[in-house]
């Protein structure tokens, strides 16, 4: 079982109308912004839950999608290659003092849901603005990441080489992000903006995403029957990936501020989760090397840090609890078999084998689509 968390995908918007703004010299331009308006209206309302539109109608709009969260990611996919277009036509004019107070007259305005302020606003989310196409392209585009994330979460029972596959997708798009649309709007120093919209945090949830990819490689090896070394090597590489995820977090901590509780209880349950399953692979793998004693002391070690870590969240907690129930099962069994068979010594501290990690899932690069049409504006 894995941890479970999908606050990354709930943003919320501001409306936008390209064409009320932006003054365009033809139809076929006029056209071309109110698709896009057309297009991002059905995004606002899906995640702002505001659309009147039945289920049943929903499903047939989409093409038969039963998923909600394939029928937002259908949105997505129809509205980005637009989105690409007209940044790259705007930026051919961006100079023009009338193209700037355009795009401050759109008021791009997002959510964050990984703020802390969020959760505890009785009037709704705080909205952040940032008169930048950029912004909304960047926005977009971590609302897509974390749907791909999302879908991964749903189809995981049913199909774990498609979700590890999805898991690597959403870290190419958030390294994509990370690497070039939000470091160009790192200028705008003096703007309030959401944790999303950092190179940072764009960084942090591509390596979760790694290591959630990892998670799902590591159960279908199990099925498999991997050797125990191999799945403790493997579940410690998801620890150190987590590990470098924090070190992000705790060394921007001006930016950081304000982040979710939550989240933060996230990373360091997945964390210390792995870290106690690889310590449980461990116990079994020096075990079958006949090292009884070792395998006891990796066992009372991994019990004293797997309790330390308990989190709050009951379904986070129910599955650590199976985790150190079983391991204690263990121990149980491999401290008898010492205590009649072996007499080994038990090692402790420094004495104890030290764990190592293998990271083996990569994340797919990510390839803006453009729908490239002509578009020409009364500048």
């Amino acid at each position: 079982m894995m941890l479970h968390y999908l606050q990354p995908a709930k943003l919320q918007s501001k409306k936008i109308v390209f064409e009320d703004v932006f003054s365009a010299r033809d139809p076929a331009t006029l056209e071309h912004l109110k698709e896009l308006s057309s297009r991002r209206r059905v995004i606002e309302e899906s995640i702002n839950q505001s659309s009147f539109i039945t289920e049943a109608i929903a499903r047939e709009m989409s093409g038969g999608l039963t998923s909600h969260c394939l029928r937002d990611l259908q949105k997505l996919e129809q509205y980005l290659p637009l989105l690409e277009n007209l940044i790259f036509h705007v930026d051919l004019v961006c100079s023009n003092h009338r193209v700037v107070r355009w795009i401050s007259e759109l008021k791009i305005r997002w959510s964050s849901a990984l703020s802390s302020s969020s959760f505890f606003n009785l009037r709704g989310p705080k909205f952040f603005q940032i008169d930048n196409l950029r912004y909304e392209l960047g926005m977009t585009l971590y609302l897509y990441a974390a749907l791909l994330r999302e879908r991964a979460i749903e189809i995981l029972p049913a199909d774990l080489v498609q979700s590890a596959t999805l898991f690597r997708e959403a870290s190419g798009v958030f390294q994509h992000l990370a690497n070039e649309v939000f470091p160009s709007l790192q200028s705008a120093q003096s703007v309030e903006r959401p944790l999303e919209a950092t190179p940072s945090m764009c960084t942090v949830m591509s390596i979760i995403c790694l290591a959630e990819a990892q998670a799902v490689t590591i159960r279908k090896a199990e099925e498999k029957g991997t050797t125990v070394g191999l799945l403790a090597k493997l579940h410690y590489g998801i620890t150190e990936l987590l590990g470098e995820a924090t070190a992000i977090v705790y060394s921007n901590s001006k930016e950081y501020k304000d982040i979710s509780s939550s989240f933060l209880e996230f990373i360091s349950s997945c964390k210390a989760l792995h870290e106690l399953r690889s310590r449980k692979y461990l116990a079994e793998s020096v075990k079958i090397g006949e090292q009884v004693g070792v395998a006891v002391g990796v066992l009372r070690d991994a019990l004293i840090n797997g309790k330390r870590e308990l989190p709050g969240e009951e379904s986070w907690r129910s599955i650590f609890g199976e985790e150190i129930d079983a391991a204690a099962d263990m121990l149980r069994k491999f401290e008898n078999e010492n205590e009649f068979v072996w007499h080994e010594k038990i090692p402790s501290g420094d004495e104890l084998p030290r764990l190592q990690g293998n990271k083996i899932a990569n994340a797919l690069p990510y390839h803006p689509k453009r729908w490239e049409r002509e578009l020409n504006f009364k500048i």
